[in-house]
């Protein structure tokens, strides 16, 4: 039996009622997500079929940052589709692990969801961004997954933010509002996320978008997640 099936059978279909409250947000929080309010409205599934959510990966992709945000949709029991994309078929190592991707850039699915973790800068990479993000529904980067966004142009004009190390990065395109602080921030089609677990705390937030608080809630109970500093999201 799969973990999900498990961890269903032992109760989740009530976790509704029996998820445990939210910690306070932190003061800290609380002050920078009232100067970067989050600005994504509720998302609608398709009619048909699930959320497709693409994971671009390539050379030096960061585990962590796919596999956080990945686990996240997973565990929300709720009807999201999860693929890797990358340039090509060959295997992809991440921290060790080899990934086989599910697509190439050329014959990918339309996603809903285009999920962008720190990886090479490659040409067909920041093409697929690009063009994948224009019918998305949103598209989150993780960590410094935020620079092939903006090489993308998607943060021109927008609040961003990445990995506090990689802050000074961000700031070298003139058109993104850089943000240092929250673990996410969050534009209306766009949101970027800081590093590496903070993907968990923006995967959370897509899920609760989509499917409610109650879909966030029963995710971040199965993974045991208490994020350092939370967005304005948590505290209502």
């Amino acid at each position: 039996m799969k973990r999900r099936d498990l961890l269903s059978a032992a109760g989740l279909g009530i976790a509704g009622s029996m998820v445990p409250a939210l910690l306070p947000v932190p003061t800290q929080a609380q002050d920078a997500s009232a100067d970067y309010p989050l600005m994504g409205k509720p998302l609608k599934p398709p009619a048909s079929g699930p959320v497709q959510v693409a994971f671009v990966i390539a050379p030096h992709t960061v585990l962590i940052d796919v596999a956080g945000p990945w686990e996240a949709f997973y565990d929300s029991m709720s009807g999201f589709r999860l693929y890797t994309v990358a340039p090509t078929m060959d295997m992809v190592t991440m921290g060790g692990l080899k990934v086989l991707p599910d697509y190439t850039f050329a014959n990918a699915p339309q996603a809903n969801v285009v999920v962008v973790p720190k990886s090479r800068e490659l040409p067909e990479t920041i093409a697929y961004i690009k063009d994948a993000s224009k019918t998305a529904d949103v598209t989150m980067s993780i960590c410094t997954g935020a620079l092939l966004a903006a090489k993308a142009g998607l943060f021109d004009g927008l609040h961003a933010t990445t990995h506090h190390n990689a802050y000074d990065a961000l700031a070298q395109f003139p058109k993104v509002k850089l943000v240092r602080g929250p673990r996410f921030v969050e534009e209306a089609n766009v949101s970027s996320s800081g590093g590496e677990t903070s993907g968990i705390d923006l995967a959370l937030r897509v899920v609760e978008r989509y499917y409610g608080k109650n879909a966030a809630r029963s995710a971040t109970s199965t993974l045991e997640f208490v994020s350092a500093k939370r967005a304005a999201a948590w505290s209502t």
